[in-house]
């Protein structure tokens, strides 16, 4: 008898101006909602982050018992055993969620559009969750952000790409470097790990930063996601 399936995750989205032709998943921080997300990210820049081409899908995790929260229930991708890049994954519930988000890959693929058009990525645990779905799953994807993220340190991303060898999605990474809550030396020793493998990344610090984002982030972001999924010219068959 199998597993049923899990139930589709509920998602925000923000259609695009025009024809569409990639997708962008962006996956919201522990506790948060898609909704919340975009709602934060359209507060900061006065409106969504929209695009003439590619459409914005804004996923929600399942609320489950959390163990920094002394098992309390909350929307997180994934359980830790604590919040720190020193201790062991919990890599059951990272690998269930790897395989609902997969799904949300796929429905895109469905509609037509190209695994190398489809970038993902997030805030925080969201960025976590982007990196080993990626790196660890599927590799052929357009490219990987994580914004105040990090891996622990002997993550299963690492092990994965050491046995690696075909070529990686580019990891953007931002991080503040006033971050209380997800040292910038994780963030940082986690963007090292990644080059040392083989992955391209960059590492945006932004100097009075909190756990949070900024402006000036997005818009950086903004500028990469177009760099990453350039509007395609109609074909003329």
């Amino acid at each position: 008898v199998g597993m049923a399936a899990p139930a589709a995750l509920q998602r925000s989205v923000v259609s695009p101006a025009g024809r569409h032709t990639a997708s962008l998943i962006f996956l919201h921080g522990s506790g948060d909602t898609g909704q919340g997300a975009r709602t934060w990210i359209k507060q900061i820049l006065n409106q969504d982050m929209a695009f003439q081409h590619i459409k914005v899908i804004y996923p929600t995790a399942p609320a489950r018992p959390y163990t920094p929260m002394k098992g309390a229930f909350s929307t997180v991708w994934f359980d830790r055993y604590k919040i720190s890049n020193d201790c062991p994954e919990h890599i059951e519930s990272i690998d269930s969620m790897c395989r609902g988000l997969t799904d949300v890959i796929n429905d895109e693929i469905k509609n037509g559009i190209a695994k190398n058009r489809i970038l993902i990525g997030g805030f925080s645990m969201g960025g976590g969750m982007a990196m080993h779905l990626a790196y660890r799953f599927h590799q052929d994807l357009a490219g990987v952000f994580a914004l105040s993220s990090f891996l622990n340190k002997d993550s299963a991303v690492y092990q994965a790409l050491k046995r690696n060898e075909s070529v990686l999605p580019e990891l953007f990474q931002c991080h503040g470097a006033a971050d209380e809550l997800v040292l910038y030396s994780w963030g940082e020793e986690t963007n090292k790990m990644l080059k040392s493998l083989g992955v391209s990344t960059s590492l945006h610090t932004f100097p009075n930063l909190n756990h949070e984002l900024s402006r000036t982030e997005i818009e950086k972001l903004k500028t990469w996601i177009v760099k990453k999924l350039p509007v395609e010219a109609a074909k003329t068959n």
